[in-house]
């Protein structure tokens, strides 16, 4: 699942040359649905959308609050073409969840947001229309948010940070393998100083820049 998540001062959906929703100060998300995407897709997203900090908290600090800190608007529109591949020049979207799958699965997205947040503040488009959307983006703005892959066991962002604290010490660990290996090849050939001369060298320039 994709969304491109945008800070607005005010957006509206028109179909047909009639507005049928709008927010003023906000988020405007659009979003893409994919084949393989599931409830636990869904609820990430949910949670991602809504916890975004994008907005300033009271003292000015930008990027400190969410919508949901602000109680502010939301304004979701479903957008296939975000499941796009190309061909060549030509956008292919075989990716994107078929129509009569992805009406019911957008409408479970949009249930739960106004389950988890406010109800009356969550706004959408029309599923499947042909639609003007309007957006007076504030900053500007924009956040693309991807939910991981179908399967993957680490969703869990405790568990996401966890496993890159392990990859940073393990990638540590590497960068000081050569170093602390040519440290001791060389420390007992210390005492043979024509033997060793030239990997002493080495080892003091690893020391002194």
């Amino acid at each position: 699942m994709k969304a491109v998540v945008q800070r607005v001062t005010r957006a509206s959906v028109t179909v047909g040359g009639e507005q049928i929703s709008a927010i003023g100060r906000g988020i405007c998300v659009l979003l893409g649905i994919s084949l393989e995407d599931t409830q636990k897709e869904l609820e990430h997203m949910v949670r991602k959308i809504l916890n975004l900090r994008v907005f300033e908290d009271e003292s000015g600090k930008h990027w400190s609050k969410s919508v949901m800190d602000k109680q502010y608007e939301i304004l979701c529109v479903s957008q296939f073409t975000l499941q796009c591949v190309l061909k060549g020049n030509k956008p292919d979207f075989h990716l994107a969840m078929p129509t009569d799958q992805a009406e019911g699965f957008y409408n479970s997205f949009l249930e739960q947001l106004r389950k988890t947040y406010r109800p009356e503040l969550i706004k959408d488009g029309k599923f499947g229309a042909y639609m003007q959307v309007h957006i007076q983006n504030d900053g500007p703005v924009t956040i693309e948010l991807e939910s991981p892959a179908p399967g993957t066991a680490t969703s869990d962002p405790k568990q996401l940070s966890k496993l890159e604290k392990q990859q940073q010490r393990k990638e540590k660990t590497r960068a000081k393998g050569p170093s602390e290996s040519s440290k001791e090849r060389n420390t007992p050939r210390k005492e043979d100083r024509s033997a060793s001369s030239g990997a002493e060298g080495d080892v003091s320039s690893e020391r002194e820049p």
